[in-house]
């Protein structure tokens, strides 16, 4: 095929590449394994230019886009109350753009001796949220981390049937 588009048939590799010469292109193999082997004519420094801007303006595109990514909230047990409103109200933000949020109480020292302090932060949280979010996962610890994964709750119906709303039991 020519700049245009249009076919040029089956010729020798001399010819096609004298061909491209004298137009001032590039002689581009386009599907090697065909019989005969499919060229193009092309100039081939802008088609790479133009390629890598499409992938630019499209990963531009994409990065408003990431939704239902998993975002984390970290708390501490000895957390403040003004403190922890704040935290909610984060959280609530991020399941307002359409991220699950994975909330995390962090233990250090002995504190993880007591596991219930870090429920209750975790209970605060979800009264808070209640009419927010759907709890995907309830709490359960990961290492030294108390952790809960919470969804929007308008996501779609399927997912609010199929999963329990926070409760203040959690």
């Amino acid at each position: 095929m020519d700049e245009v588009g249009k076919q040029l048939g089956v010729m020798p590799t001399r010819q096609a590449v004298q061909l491209a010469e004298e137009r001032g292109l590039d002689l581009v193999e386009v599907a090697p394994s065909a019989k005969p082997p499919v060229c193009r004519l092309m100039d081939y420094g802008r088609f790479r230019y133009e390629a890598t801007r499409r992938e630019r303006e499209a990963r531009k595109d994409q990065k408003g886009k990431v939704t239902n990514a998993l975002r984390e909230v970290r708390m501490k047990t000895r957390i403040g109350e003004h403190d922890r409103s704040a935290k909610t109200r984060q959280v609530k933000r991020l399941l307002g753009q359409g991220s699950k949020v994975k909330v995390s109480v962090m233990f250090r020292g002995r504190e993880i001796t007591h596991p219930e302090i870090g429920m209750q932060v975790l209970r605060l949280v979800t009264e808070d949220l209640v009419e927010d979010a759907l709890m995907e996962k309830a709490p359960s610890f990961e290492g030294r981390f108390l952790t809960m994964i919470l969804t929007p709750a308008g996501a779609s119906q399927k997912a609010a049937k199929a999963k329990e709303p926070v409760s203040a039991e959690a």
